[in-house]
């Protein structure tokens, strides 16, 4: 495992990184960051449902051990998800090596496709080919996607905090790890731990509330004002409690 002082140079690196790549490249791999992590919210339904019978409230946390699939893919294979670019193209430009424009130029695009790609995969995976369409995968979907909607504003700003303070994590310790091996467990107890938890993603819930909505549970102006506030929730755990305050920590020893 490298020095958090190296972790964070790395860090800083691959946030510079993430903005020379062309807009057809973000586009791309934005798209795919959206729908891994959907996928490995589908697979946390799938977990979740059928072991509710025979594990009880433990199926929960068996869910939450096979959603981190979803990031070690993007981490691993090639991706962009927002909730890591909150972290590492922060640490950039609080090192100065990106400006305010570069920062949210990137944001705004792989949102956009990070949405698009959540979104996909609850309409063909989920309701066309009826993987959450129907019976007890439909019943967990709703009644995660009702929860989620349940929060007050406040609740759904600070239960995004608490997510990305966790991915953020995710992503320090996967950079740090020198094979792949440690990148893989590096990456999963953290994620494994805010699902457990119950914290919100903004990309995870861009899938669970419209498959929601695409079995007639919710609305769109619902998922609308839950995202809002679990974004900005999610701005902060990571660009702050993560990349700002290892920053703050590491920046001197590491500039030398």
């Amino acid at each position: 495992m490298e020095t958090p002082e190296v972790i964070l140079e790395k860090t800083i690196t691959i946030g510079a990184h993430k903005i020379h790549k062309t807009f057809l490249q973000k586009a791309i791999l934005g798209f795919i960051g959206g729908a891994m992590i959907s996928l490995g919210y589908l697979l946390y339904v799938r977990v979740a449902a059928s072991g509710i019978e025979s594990l009880g409230a433990f199926a929960g946390f068996v869910g939450a051990s096979v959603f981190p699939i979803g990031l070690i893919v993007i981490l691993l294979a090639g991706g962009e998800l927002i909730t890591g670019n909150m972290m590492a193209v922060s640490a950039a430009f609080f090192a100065k090596k990106i400006s305010i424009k570069d920062l949210v130029t990137n944001w705004l695009v792989i949102t956009i496709f990070n949405v698009i790609g959540a979104v996909f995969v609850a309409y063909v995976f989920g309701h066309l080919v009826g993987l959450t369409a129907s019976g007890i995968y439909q019943t967990e979907v709703i009644e995660v996607a009702h929860a989620k909607l349940s929060a007050t504003p406040l609740q759904a700003f600070l239960s995004g905090i608490g997510c990305n303070w966790f991915v953020g994590l995710a992503l320090w310790l996967c950079y740090g790890a020198k094979d792949a091996t440690g990148k893989i467990l590096g990456t999963w107890f953290p994620v494994m731990t805010f699902v457990a938890i119950g914290f919100q993603h903004s990309v995870a819930n861009a899938f669970v509330i419209p498959a929601a909505i695409f079995e007639g549970a919710a609305n769109w102006s619902d998922f609308l004002s839950n995202f809002i506030f679990v974004y900005l929730g999610n701005i902060i755990g990571g660009a702050i409690f993560v990349s700002l305050f290892y920053y703050l920590v590491y920046h001197k020893k590491s500039s030398k």
